[in-house]
């Protein structure tokens, strides 16, 4: 496949495909931004004092937050190709939340291409379903889901 023919995309995806995205290290601002943003100033993700006696021992991630960094994580990887082929994330399913996040860990994305199902009409040639986790610098999953996404 061309790096530069989103034409081709689809075609190329097969079951058992696999990918590794690079590292991002979550910060306080992410966190801070998050919640600003999303409305969630739950104390899980804003208190420190609070959190120091929780069980978490500390402020954790919002896992909505990892969910959205692990899909910016994704588009960063693709190729120009890849991007220009996908016509939408078309959904998330089994999605789990098995290990807090916290300030300061490094998560990267690890995909297994789950399947792919050709469209005969509308917008796209197909979905692809893919087993997503994201993991942790000490290699736990944090977050796993099931996305499906809309290639043309």
């Amino acid at each position: 496949m061309s790096d530069d023919d989103p034409s081709a995309v689809f075609a190329d995806v097969e079951a058992g495909d696999t990918a590794v995205t690079q590292g991002r290290t979550v910060t306080d601002a992410d966190v801070a931004n998050f919640a600003g943003v999303s409305g969630d100033f739950n104390h899980l993700h804003t208190d420190g004092e609070r959190m120091s006696e929780s069980m978490f021992g500390e402020r954790i991630a919002h896992g909505m937050f990892v969910v959205s960094a692990a899909t910016g994580l994704l588009w960063q990887s693709r190729t120009p190709a890849e991007r220009e082929a996908l016509v939408a994330f078309y959904g998330v399913d089994d999605l789990r939340f098995r290990q807090p996040t916290y300030v300061g860990d490094t998560i990267r994305v690890e995909t297994e291409v789950l399947e792919t199902r050709e469209r005969e009409e509308g917008p796209g040639n197909g979905t692809v379903r893919t087993d997503v986790a994201v993991k942790n610098q000490r290699d736990q999953t944090v977050v796993s889901c099931e996305m499906t996404s809309l290639l043309r």
